[in-house]
C-alpha cells in the first residue's frame, strides 16, 4: 500500500513548514483517512473514513463554518452529522480493502473509532486521536504492518481527563503510553497530529522522540506533511 501523509498538525494555532495542515492520510491515491482540510477533496478520493467529528479531522463541522461536504467521494464517520456523511459501524469491503472499525476512547461528546485497513496481506491501524483502546479489541490488530496514531503530547499520560458524572476518560494519551500499547503489535509506528511540543522546537522535539524509539526498541516515524512511503 502506498501511504501519503497529507497533514500532521493537531488543533493548535502554531504552523511550521513540516506541520501546516490538519489530519489526513491518503492510501493508494484512493482511500482518505480523516478530512482535516477541505483541500484534500481535490485529490478525488473514492472513499473517506473519518475517525471522529472534530474539526481538525472533519473540516465541515468547525463552529461557525459548518457545511455539508460536497464531493464525489463517499464519506463515512462513526455518526452522522451533516448531509452527505454516512455511518460506518461494522466491518465491510470497500473495493480491495477490508476495513474494520474499532471503538476508541477520546472524546466526551462525539463517538470515535480507529480503522483497521487490510489489503493484499498488508495491514494498517489508523487510530485518530486516542486515550485508549479496550483490551477486548487488541486481538484485531495483533500483527499489523503499520500503526498511525496520536502525537499530541510527548509527556507521560499526555492530557487525560475524567467526566465527573460518567467516569469516562477523554483527551489524548502520551506518546510513551501509546508506544507501550502498540510496540508488540506493529512493525512500525507512525505518529501524526502533533502538538506544540514539536512545532515550537522541532529539532529538540525530534531528538526526544527518537530517544523514545531507542528506549523502547521500536521503529518510530515522525510524520510530516508530504511524507510518502510504501508498506
Amino acid at each position: 500500500m502506498k501511504i501519503q501523509v497529507l497533514g500532521t498538525k493537531g488543533e493548535i494555532l502554531k504552523n511550521s513548514k513540516d506541520h501546516a495542515k490538519h489530519s489526513g492520510l491518503f492510501i493508494d491515491d484512493t482511500l482518505l483517512l480523516d478530512l482535516g482540510e477541505k483541500s484534500y477533496l481535490k485529490y478525488n478520493p473514492k472513499w473517506v473514513l473519518i475517525t471522529h467529528l472534530h474539526p481538525d479531522h472533519a473540516y465541515f463541522v468547525r463552529k461557525g463554518h459548518e457545511e455539508d461536504p460536497v464531493s464525489e467521494s463517499i464519506i463515512y464517520a462513526p455518526e452522522k452529522s451533516r448531509k452527505g456523511v454516512r455511518i460506518f459501524n461494522k466491518k465491510k469491503k470497500l473495493g480491495p480493502y477490508t476495513i474494520t472499525p474499532i471503538p476508541t476512547h477520546h472524546s466526551k461528546h462525539v463517538k470515535s473509532q480507529a480503522y483497521l485497513i487490510e489489503k493484499g496481506g498488508k495491514s494498517i491501524l489508523y487510530t485518530g486521536d486516542l486515550v485508549w483502546i479496550d483490551q477486548k479489541y487488541h486481538a484485531l490488530f495483533e500483527h499489523v504492518d503499520l500503526v498511525v496514531t496520536d502525537g499530541s503530547f510527548l509527556r507521560e499520560k499526555g492530557m487525560i481527563r475524567k467526566d465527573k458524572e460518567t467516569g469516562k476518560l477523554y483527551g489524548h494519551n502520551g506518546i510513551p503510553n501509546l508506544i507501550r500499547l502498540f510496540r508488540n503489535h506493529a512493525s512500525k509506528i507512525l505518529f501524526i497530529h502533533f502538538g506544540s511540543w514539536l512545532l515550537n522546537r522541532p529539532k529538540t522535539g525530534e531528538q526526544k522522540f527518537l530517544a523514545l524509539a531507542k528506549k523502547y526498541k521500536v521503529h518510530l516515524l515522525v510524520g510530516k506533511d508530504g511524507l510518502s512511503f510504501e508498506i
